[in-house]
Order: structure tokens, then sequence, then C-alpha cells
């Protein structure tokens, strides 16, 4: 439980610092997916349900990103790092946020 609380909170921290701007930069944009990866990567590693996962780490998306486009295509990118079996972030990230 302890570990779960304190990646919530990482994350949310992480996520929270981008969340002040009015439109989405390419830096927030990849910041976004980075957060996206190592959250997916984190709650894959503390065995959460995929269903739990896409609503937890969407969540962060709608918070941070403001432009509807930006947040359809992290939508999807987040559901392929889901369907993907690898658990790792530096994986993810170069999969995903390159």
């Amino acid at each position: 439980m302890k570990k779960t609380l304190l990646a919530v909170v990482s994350i949310s921290v992480a996520a929270l610092a981008y969340a002040n701007t009015s439109s989405d930069s390419s830096e927030l944009l990849n910041q976004q997916c980075k957060i996206s990866a190592e959250a997916v990567s984190t709650l894959k590693g503390l065995r959460y349900g995929n269903t739990s996962i896409r609503k937890d780490v969407a969540g962060l998306i709608n918070l941070n990103l403001k432009v509807q486009e930006n947040k359809d295509a992290a939508q999807m990118t987040l559901n392929r790092m889901i369907d993907d079996s690898t658990n790792s972030t530096s994986v993810l990230e170069t999969k995903y946020c390159s």
C-alpha cells in the first residue's frame, strides 16, 4: 500500500508541475508521455489491472493537457503502452515517446 501511495504521489507531483500552461507545448507533450510511461510501468509492477491503469493515467492526461486533439493522441499512446508486454519505463519511453 505504501508503494502504491508513493507512486501516485510522485506521478501527481510531476504532472502538476506541467499543468499550469494555457496550451500544450511540445515539451509538455513529451513530459506527459514520459510521465505516462513511468506511471504505466509503476502500476504494472504493482499488479494494477489494465482498467485501473487506464483510468488513473487518463486522469493525469486530462488534467495536464489542454488541447483535445493532444488528449486524444496521448490516450491512444497510453492504450498502446498498457497493451505492451513490457514493464520497463525506459523501453516504453523509447517506443512511444520518441
